[in-house]
Parts: C-alpha cells; sequence; structure tokens
C-alpha cells in the first residue's frame, strides 16, 4: 500500500536568475542525448563497421533516455531533487567518459545506453521549477526551461558534427564529459532544497504514474494531445530526409541538418508561450497549437512541388509545425504540473512516456505513408492527426458543459 504522502512545507521561492540557470542545464543535458547522432559515419570508420551498425549507437541512447524518463523520474517525488540531479549527472560524465575512451562496439554501445537513462535531468528541473514559482508565472518558467532544453537539442547535432570532423568523434564525448561534470558543480551548489514529496516505495511511485493517467482527466487530455501532435511531427521529420534526398530535390544529408535549425526560432517561441499560458490559459494555446499544425500540414504539402518552391514550402511549413509542437509543450506541461504538487515528478513520466510513444509511432506511419503514397501521403496523414486533435478538443471542451447540466438535474 503506498504511505499517506507528508504534507508539503513550503517551497523555497526560485531566485529570479534561477530559470535560466536551469534553461541551461537542460540545454546541456539533454544535447548528450542528440549530438551521437553526427558522429554515426566517424564512429563507423573508426571501427570498421557499416553506417547502420554506427546509427545504433544513437538509436540505444535514445532508448536509454526514454527508459529513463519512466525508470528514474518518478523518484524525484522520492528523493531530494538536488543530490538526486547531482548524482545522475555524475553518471551521465562517467558515462561519457567511458564511451569516449571505448575500444570496440559493444563498450560503446553499453556506455551509451548509460548515457541516455541518466540524462533525464531536464525532466526533473522542469517540475521542480513548476513548482518553486507562483501559479500566475509557471507558463514563464517552464517556457524558459523549455526553451533551454529546444536549444539542447538543436545544437547537439552540430556541437558533435564539427567537433567531431576536425578531432574525432571521441572528442565531443570528452567536451560533454567535461561540460556535464562542471553542471553537476554548479547545480549541486546553485540549486535550493526541496523536501521530498512522498513516502511510497519505488514500485507503488512506478504504479503511480500509470495510475493517474486512469484518474486525472486533465493529464490523459495532455498526454494525448501531446502524443497526436508528437505524432504528426515525428511523421514529417523521419519522412523529410527521404524527400530531400530523393530524386525530387537531389539533396545530401547536410540538407536536413540545415532545416532543422529552422527549429531554432521555437527556441524563442517558447517562453513567450509559457506567458500566453499564464494569460489566456492551456486550453486556448492548445487550440492555437492544433489550427497551427494543421496549417503546417496544408503549407508542407507544398515541398511536393520539387525547386525552389517546393523548398520554400519546406522551410515555411517546418518552422510552423516547430513552433506548434513546442508551445504545445509548454502548455501541456503548465497544465499538468498544476495538478498534483506533491506528485509532479510522477505526472511528469507518465506525461513524457505518452509522448514518446506517440512520436515513435509517428515516425512508423509516417516512412509508410512515404512509401505508399510519397510526401503527399504524409502531409495527409499529419492533417488527419491534427483534425483527430481538434475533435477531441472540443469534445472535451462540451464536457464540463454536460457535466454541469446532469448535476443541475440531479440537484432537482
Amino acid at each position: 500500500m503506498p504511505c499517506p504522502d507528508p504534507p508539503l512545507p513550503p517551497a523555497p521561492a526560485l531566485p529570479r536568475r534561477m530559470p535560466l540557470v536551469m534553461a541551461l542545464a537542460c540545454g546541456v543535458s539533454v544535447a548528450n542525448v542528440y549530438f551521437p547522432q553526427s558522429l554515426a559515419p566517424l564512429i563507423a570508420d573508426s571501427f570498421g563497421i557499416t553506417a547502420d551498425a554506427a546509427a545504433s549507437v544513437a538509436t540505444v541512447t535514445q532508448l536509454g533516455y526514454a527508459a529513463g524518463i519512466f525508470l528514474l523520474v518518478p523518484l524525484g517525488d522520492r528523493l531530494p531533487r538536488r543530490p538526486l540531479i547531482t548524482v545522475l549527472l555524475t553518471m551521465t560524465s562517467l558515462a561519457l567518459l567511458a564511451a569516449a575512451l571505448a575500444p570496440a562496439t559493444g563498450a560503446l554501445l553499453a556506455a551509451s545506453t548509460v548515457v541516455g537513462m541518466a540524462t533525464v535531468v531536464p525532466q526533473l528541473l522542469l517540475p521542480m521549477a513548476a513548482g518553486l514559482v507562483a501559479a500566475d508565472r509557471r507558463g514563464a518558467v517552464i517556457g524558459t526551461l523549455q526553451g533551454g532544453l529546444i536549444g539542447g537539442i538543436l545544437l547537439a547535432r552540430t556541437f558533435g558534427g564539427t567537433l567531431g570532423e576536425q578531432l574525432g568523434w571521441r572528442a565531443p564525448y570528452l567536451v560533454a564529459a567535461t561540460l556535464t561534470v562542471l553542471l553537476a558543480i554548479v547545480l549541486h551548489t546553485a540549486l535550493p532544497r526541496v523536501a521530498p514529496a512522498t513516502r511510497d516505495r519505488y514500485t507503488a511511485l512506478l504504479a503511480a504514474s500509470v495510475r493517474m493517467l486512469r484518474t486525472e482527466p486533465d493529464l490523459r487530455r495532455s498526454a494525448l494531445f501531446q502524443a497526436i501532435v508528437f505524432g504528426g511531427f515525428s511523421a514529417a521529420w523521419t519522412a523529410l530526409a527521404l524527400l530531400v534526398t530523393g530524386p525530387r530535390y537531389g539533396l545530401d544529408t547536410q540538407a536536413v541538418g540545415v532545416l532543422a535549425l529552422i527549429g531554432a526560432a521555437s527556441m524563442f517561441c517558447a517562453p513567450a508561450a509559457g506567458r500566453w499560458v499564464d494569460r489566456h490559459g492551456a486550453d486556448r494555446v492548445n487550440l492555437w497549437c492544433i489550427l497551427a499544425t494543421l496549417a503546417a500540414a496544408a503549407v508542407l504539402a507544398g515541398g511536393a512541388a520539387g525547386s525552389w518552391t517546393g523548398l520554400a514550402a519546406l522551410v515555411a511549413g517546418l518552422l510552423l509545425l516547430d513552433i506548434a509542437v513546442q508551445c504545445s509543450q509548454v502548455a501541456n506541461q503548465a497544465r499538468i504540473f498544476a495538478l498534483r504538487p506533491e506528485a509532479r515528478s510522477r505526472l511528469n513520466t507518465a506525461y513524457m512516456t505518452c509522448s514518446f510513444l506517440g512520436g515513435s509511432a509517428g515516425s512508423w506511419l509516417g516512412i509508410r505513408a512515404y512509401a505508399q503514397l510519397g510526401w503527399l501521403g504524409v502531409c495527409a496523414l499529419m492533417g488527419v492527426l491534427a483534425l483527430l486533435a481538434l475533435a477531441l478538443y472540443f469534445a472535451w471542451r462540451r464536457q464540463p458543459v454536460r457535466d454541469a447540466a446532469l448535476l443541475e438535474t440531479l440537484v432537482r
């Protein structure tokens, strides 16, 4: 049986500059998951293996990250977050060092798995920050941290590819290990002490993440919205490489990296999205994001034309899609962090797990849509997903009206 949660003591106020420090920490941490994606050719040459086999390094890192979200993030409600974050960053640094010194592919894969599992610090910092600010600032602070997270994802591939090309594939791992251990020291010094929110056992924490999907309607709504929108996002980006390197455009894979930098605009929109949530509410921002995703699908369809006209459509559509997905993330996390202050890490575990499942399903569907129907099929898939999210949005908006009418009938 879960232990009764102790009453939460008053949380210390978050220093004004601390969100920027936490945003930087989110960016540096999450970059460890994404920079290996740019090193596959260099790793293949070093170990004499195929590029596909070398790409498995990035794959196991991401799988480790998904496993860490489910297995380790709930501990943020059970253990003091500051020492937990310090330990995880130290583990990440040691695993990065082991990867840099790996003598063979097997050792590199093992170290990369540990890197992914331990690099869940952003998913601990987000609920921590949400609990240290007033409700009317929560969206803005979450947006600031989300902006740092996006920046880390976007710049990671550039960091890994550039440094790896100049100094070899081991150099990015060594630099990342150094930055991560420095980050551990900074956060151990700067983060405020926050008392644990629960005394539940570890197995009860894992079960609670699943159970809250059933008992918290707003968590289900947020998770489903993000899973659908992120699924469309993943479908587009997975199929994009096939489109631009195919006969219609004939570009190389570096062009995909250049297009990825378009998402830099969403890094600056995330803090603004947080302020919109504080001012207008998460529901309205969700609606804007769903409509923006639907519009992005229509604009991206112009990419099937090829030439400079099609490329311009891809640039505009991807920019709109990136902004929609990132703003949706801010809105949904602001909603779930307002639900149960004592369970924010478990709420985030359930939410992020569903988001990753939606993204994985979107990638799988996107490849198949492209194989059967081409790029227009991928855009149609995005449109159908956005319309599904829109239908669910209005269904949920009508639910309180139906509940209020039922209650009035029962009272009479």
